[in-house]
C-alpha cells in the first residue's frame, strides 16, 4: 500500500499543534487519517466567505462580490425552504449552463442540508429523464434552454420547477431573511451532492459526495498550496496574501467534478474569483477574457488548451497575467504541455496536473512545476490522507513498477451511487477502497496511468463508457452488434471509434448512425470515427469481443 507524502516538510506541517495536524479517526467504520482542524460542512465554508469585498463571480458584465453572493444565497435558501418546501436530505436538481445562478443555487441548497443533484446540461432527453426520475428532486432549477425538457418529465413525476431568469431574480429580491441562513444541523457525513457520471450499464450513475468530501477537497488543496510554498522556501502566509489571490477563468462545465469541486467550492474557500463565460467554447473569447479580467489561472481540459494556444501568438492579446495552468481530465501529452508553456510563458513554470474522479471527489494525486517537466507522463504523487493500492485481476496488491487497477482509500470518497447498490458494490470494496477503473503503476512514489488499458474513453475530459454507446448503437433496427473504443486524438485527448455490424441487406450510413446516437446520447458521446461492416466482430473462445483487432494499425 502506498500513502500520501511523508517527507520532512510534510511531517512538520502535519504534526501535533500544526494548523494542518493529521489525526486518525473512524470514517464510516474505517480508521483513516484526517485533518484535525477542518470545516465540517459546506455551510461552514460558505459562512467564512460572507464578509469579503472582492469579486467572487464575474459573468457577462455582472460582478458579484462575496458579500453580495452571501446575501443572494441566504435569500434563496429561505425561498427553497419556505416557498418550495425543501428540507434536509431533499434533492435540489440544477440543470443549466454555467451562470451565477447555478453557483447561488448550489450554496443555498447545501447550506440548508439539501442534496444538490448536479445534472449534465449536455444530456439528451432520455438521459435527463432517467436522472430526474431516480433522484426524485423536490425542485429543479433550470435555464430557459432546458426548461421545456424538464417540464416534459415533470408531467410524469412530481417536482416543481424554478426557472433561471426573471422568476429566479424576483424570488431573491423579495425574499425575507436576507443575510442570515435558516437554522439546520448538518453532519459532515450527510450527503451534499449527487454528481452524475457515465455508467457501464448505459445509464448515468449518481456519485454521492458528503459534506466531508466537499470540505476535504478544500483541505487537500489548501495543504497542497502551503506545502508547495514551504518547499520553495517561502513562508506559509504567502498562500493567503493578496498577490496569491486567483482570478480563475472557468471554461469547464460547473456540473463537472473539476468545475464544481475545483472551482466553485475551492475559489470561495480561498477568496478567489470565478470568471464565467456564456455560449459554446470560443478560443478568441477565452483570450479576450484573459486580457480583460487579468486572469491569472486557467484550467484548459481536453482540446481547449491546444485550440487557444494555437491562437495566442497571433491574437495580439496581453496574456502576461496568466501565471498558473491546470491540466487534466484526460491524458495530456508532453507535446501539448510544451505547446501551452510556449503560448503562455509567464505560466510555463507553474503547469500542474491532478488526478481524481467523481467517485473519489478530492484530488488523489498532483504534479506540477519542475516535477511535471521531468516526468511529463506521470499523474503525480499521492495527496496527504490518501492511500493507494495497485491490484491485479484477482484483487491482490502488486509491487511497485507493476501495472494493475488503481484503488484509492481516503476519507473523501463517495458513499456510493445513488440508489444503485449493485454498481456501488462493484467499485467500492471492503475497507472503503475505491476501484478507480484505471490501469496504472507506482514508480518511486510517482503514479503513471496506462491510458490505453482503460475501458473508459475521455473526450474533452468527459467520461464515456463504451458500453453506453454500444447499447445505443445496438438498438438501431439495422444493426446486429457494435464495438466502441477510444483512439488517441491530439485535440480531444481521445476520440470515439465505432465498429458496427449491419444486418444483411440493410442500408445503414454514417449519417444514419450519427443521427441515431444524437437522439439518445449527449453530443460528446457520439462516435466521430466509423467502421461499418457486415462481417461478425472478432471474439475469443469465451465470446469476448477482441477490440484490439479492430483498432486501426496507425493508432497502435
Amino acid at each position: 500500500m502506498f500513502r500520501g507524502s511523508l517527507d520532512e516538510a510534510t511531517t512538520r506541517l502535519t504534526g501535533p499543534g500544526s494548523p494542518y495536524e493529521i489525526v486518525t479517526e473512524p470514517v464510516f467504520g474505517v480508521d483513516m487519517p484526517v485533518f484535525k482542524h477542518r470545516a465540517r460542512s459546506a455551510r461552514e465554508v460558505l459562512i467564512e466567505s460572507r464578509d469579503r469585498d472582492d469579486d467572487y463571480v464575474v459573468y457577462e458584465g455582472r460582478r458579484l462580490t462575496f458579500k453580495q453572493h452571501f446575501d443572494d444565497v441566504t435569500a434563496l435558501a429561505h425561498v427553497l425552504r419556505d416557498e418550495y418546501g425543501v428540507r434536509k436530505g431533499d434533492r435540489v436538481a440544477i440543470l443549466a449552463a454555467n451562470c451565477p445562478e447555478w453557483i447561488t443555487t448550489f450554496w443555498a441548497a447545501t447550506s440548508i442540508g439539501a442534496v444538490v443533484a448536479s445534472m449534465n446540461a449536455w444530456w439528451a432527453e432520455p438521459e435527463l429523464e432517467h436522472a430526474l426520475i431516480t433522484c426524485e428532486p423536490t425542485v429543479v432549477v433550470v435555464d430557459d434552454k432546458r426548461v421545456a425538457a424538464v417540464a416534459a418529465v415533470a408531467r410524469r413525476t412530481p417536482f416543481r420547477i424554478l426557472s433561471i431568469g426573471p422568476e429566479f431574480n424576483a424570488h431573491i429580491d423579495g425574499a425575507t431573511g436576507k443575510g442570515e441562513l435558516p437554522e439546520v444541523d448538518i453532519d459532515e457525513d450527510d450527503p451534499a451532492v449527487i454528481l452524475y457520471t457515465s455508467g457501464t450499464t448505459g445509464r448515468s450513475k449518481g456519485a454521492v459526495a458528503t459534506h466531508r468530501s466537499v470540505c476535504g477537497n478544500v483541505s487537500i488543496n489548501r495543504f497542497s498550496a502551503v506545502s508547495t510554498a514551504v518547499a520553495a522556501g517561502l513562508p506559509e502566509a504567502v498562500v493567503s496574501s493578496p498577490a496569491a489571490r486567483q482570478i480563475a477563468l472557468v471554461t469547464v462545465p460547473l456540473f463537472h467534478a473539476s468545475g464544481l469541486y475545483g472551482f466553485v467550492v475551492t475559489q470561495l474557500a480561498f477568496g478567489g474569483s470565478l470568471v464565467l463565460r456564456a455560449g459554446r467554447f470560443d478560443a478568441d473569447d477565452v483570450l479576450q477574457l484573459i486580457e480583460a479580467e487579468r486572469v491569472n489561472m486557467w484550467a484548459p481540459l481536453g482540446s481547449m488548451g491546444p485550440r487557444v494556444a494555437e491562437r495566442a501568438a497571433s491574437s495580439g492579446r496581453d496574456l502576461s497575467s496568466l501565471r498558473t495552468l491546470g491540466v487534466g481530465g484526460a491524458p495530456v501529452s508532453p507535446s501539448v504541455q510544451l505547446l501551452l508553456r510556449e503560448a503562455f510563458p509567464n505560466a510555463s513554470l507553474n503547469v500542474s496536473m491532478g488526478y481524481t474522479s467523481s467517485e473519489a471527489v478530492a484530488v488523489v494525486t498532483r504534479i506540477q512545476g519542475d516535477d511535471l517537466r521531468e516526468r511529463p507522463t506521470s499523474a503525480g504523487r499521492l495527496a496527504v490522507t490518501t492511500s493507494m493500492e495497485i491490484r491485479d485481476a484477482d484483487g491482490n496488491a502488486v509491487p511497485e513498477g507493476v501495472d494493475g487497477e488503481i484503488h484509492v482509500q481516503s476519507p473523501y470518497l463517495m458513499t456510493g451511487y445513488w440508489r444503485d447498490p449493485e454498481s456501488t458494490e462493484a467499485v467500492l470494496k471492503q475497507g472503503r477502497w475505491l476501484a478507480m477503473g484505471d490501469i496504472g503503476r507506482i514508480e518511486d512514489g510517482w503514479l503513471y496511468i496506462n491510458s490505453r488499458a482503460r475501458d473508459m474513453i475521455l473526450v474533452n475530459a468527459e467520461n464515456v463508457f463504451p458500453t453506453e454507446v454500444e447499447y445505443r448503437l445496438d438498438s438501431h433496427p439495422g444493426v446486429v452488434e457494435s464495438a466502441v473504443f477510444g483512439v488517441d486524438d491530439d485535440m480531444t485527448g481521445q476520440a470515439i471509434r465505432a465498429t458496427v455490424v449491419c444486418k444483411a441487406g440493410a442500408t445503414v450510413t454514417v449519417d444514419d448512425l450519427t443521427t441515431w446516437c444524437r437522439a439518445g446520447l449527449a453530443g460528446y458521446k457520439v462516435p466521430t470515427q466509423w467502421d461499418i461492416r457486415e462481417d461478425p466482430l472478432p471474439r475469443n473462445a469465451s465470446g469476448k469481443i477482441l477490440k484490439r483487432e479492430l483498432v486501426p494499425e496507425a493508432t497502435l
